[in-house]
């Protein structure tokens, strides 16, 4: 009578619980029905111009930001500004599938910049180097930014 007791509330204590003792882990769970979490890396560049030339080299630097877009493995990209002295810093970061992705498009040496055909006219010294970020956490749900 003991032996079928303890194995009622043992059963019991399964169904309520579940079957693995690591369900509460992080990454033990099963997927979400949206699917398990995307690996997602984020490339920045930085460029700096003269302020009298920052409205034209914006219009141009934004037409290929947009082009990023379709490249095969981008997630897109986001362009943003800010006046420092005597500049203007524009950064670009971009969101790729992988590393393998950005290595298609930028090659082998992913950290060494895509400039584009115009940079040299524009910039006030060339980047020499792009920097990889695993994107960990994101919620951009409130941005809104208007063109």
């Amino acid at each position: 009578m003991k032996k079928a007791i303890f194995l009622f509330v043992g059963l019991t204590l399964v169904a309520l619980f579940g079957f693995s003792t690591r369900a509460d882990r992080a990454g033990d769970s099963a997927p979400s029905p949206s699917g398990p979490p995307r690996t997602v890396v984020a490339r920045e560049w930085k460029g700096r111009v003269a302020p009298a030339r920052a409205e034209e080299y914006y219009r141009y630097l934004l037409e290929g930001v947009k082009k990023i877009g379709s490249v095969p493995g981008s997630l897109g990209a986001q362009l943003m500004r800010r006046e420092e002295a005597g500049a203007v810093e524009f950064t670009v970061i971009s969101y790729w599938e992988s590393r393998k992705a950005i290595e298609a498009y930028a090659g082998r040496d992913i950290e060494k910049p895509h400039h584009l055909p115009r940079d040299r006219e524009f910039l006030l010294e060339l980047p020499t180097r792009v920097l990889h970020y695993d994107v960990t956490y994101t919620d951009l749900a409130q941005v809104k930014v208007v063109q």
